[in-house]
């Protein structure tokens, strides 16, 4: 493997772990008295400042077109759409666990095809193998999220009555939980449609994550004063919510944004999209590691269905893009591609938008 097509695979590896250990400090911060929306405000208001200077900097470099209101008002909607999953998967992660978490990560492919045929961004040739394989795929991938919310199972891997983060308390609800974790797929999904249009009208991806980080700050401030009472809940110690903070802001807001999107830049998006079932292995072992997390055969079934209709999907969409553009090469298939929103919207800036969730 040369060094150019190694760099690639080392930088998707390290960004589906920052993710998957994103969820397993959350969690970890949760379970010691860490409010999950107070959570949310202070991680994206250190993205913005953090993200501030250098889109400041790009945006005069650039000449990027004025920011119009009309432009302002997909971003207010990007951050809306964002907050909403950043909620959901937050709450869904505090009744269920960060391995179920990973595992409905998987879903947003599937959501992602659905709502691309409803918006007319995705056409389906029913004739066709690679339209059956995205049709099947994303009906294996919805049918392994119900095993692994409504069959739990025998636990594989045990949890140690005597793990200091102890996590099945009186607040845990493994479907609850897992329906929240639906509804983060299904908002990311929503999300990336949305982005697909607007980086093809603004393609200044730097400027886009700072608004959008600014605007989720605002509107997940304001839900959060209405829904937190105590007013010491905003208060941050020393201890592991700060931590929690920190890390969501630079490593999984950041600097994962930015080691995704120069991966797309090398490799293509379809070759990026292929490393997601890897946040269920490293959500696994350090949900078992770090929090003690048992892990379920109903966990295991669903999340190799959800792989499987995943797999499928992208088979289909590389078979699609394949024929369409008449080459054999593993490149040709994956350079600058977004999988499931390429057909009318995507050009070469919006495959930046991939795997920013």
């Amino acid at each position: 493997m040369s060094m150019e097509s190694l760099l690639p695979f080392l930088g998707m590896v390290m960004a589906i772990l920052a993710q998957a250990a994103n969820m397993v400090v959350n969690k970890a911060a949760m379970s010691k008295g860490t409010n999950k929306y107070i959570m949310v405000v202070y991680a994206n208001g250190l993205s913005t400042l953090i993200l501030l200077p250098p889109a400041l900097f790009f945006h005069h470099r650039s000449g990027r077109p004025p920011l119009t209101f009309s432009i302002l008002c997909r971003f207010f909607m990007l951050a809306l759409f964002g907050c909403s999953a950043q909620i959901f998967g937050y709450v869904g992660i505090e009744y269920s666990s960060a391995t179920l978490g990973t595992a409905m990560l998987n879903l947003i492919p599937a959501f992602t095809f659905i709502l691309a045929i409803i918006f007319r961004m995705e056409k389906v040739q029913w004739r066709s193998s690679s339209s059956k394989a995205k049709i099947l795929g994303t009906i294996a991938s919805i049918t392994g999220a119900f095993v692994v919310t409504f069959y739990k199972g025998q636990p594989i891997m045990l949890l140690p009555s005597s793990h200091p983060l102890n996590l099945f308390s009186s607040k845990s609800n493994w479907v609850l939980g897992g329906l929240f974790l639906a509804a983060d797929s299904f908002f990311t999904s929503l999300w990336y449609i949305l982005q697909a249009s607007t980086l093809k009208k603004y393609p200044a991806v730097v400027v886009i994550v700072c608004f959008q980080c600014l605007f989720t700050t605002i509107q997940s401030a304001l839900f959060t004063l209405i829904a937190v009472k105590d007013a010491n809940a905003w208060e941050l110690r020393l201890d592991m919510g700060l931590i929690a903070v920190l890390y969501t802001a630079i490593v999984s807001i950041v600097l994962r944004y930015t080691i995704t999107t120069w991966c797309v830049w090398k490799a293509g998006a379809l070759f990026c999209s292929m490393f997601k079932p890897l946040g269920i292995i490293f959500g696994v072992i350090m949900g078992a590691i770090f929090l003690g997390d048992p892990f379920y055969f109903g966990s295991l079934v669903g999340a190799l269905i959800i792989v499987t209709g995943f797999y499928a999907v992208m088979w289909g969409k590389a078979k699609e893009e394949k024929l369409v553009e008449g080459g054999s090469s593993w490149e040709s298939l994956g350079q600058n591609r977004a999988p499931l929103l390429q057909n009318n919207i995507q050009e070469k800036h919006n495959c930046t938008s991939i795997l920013c969730k």
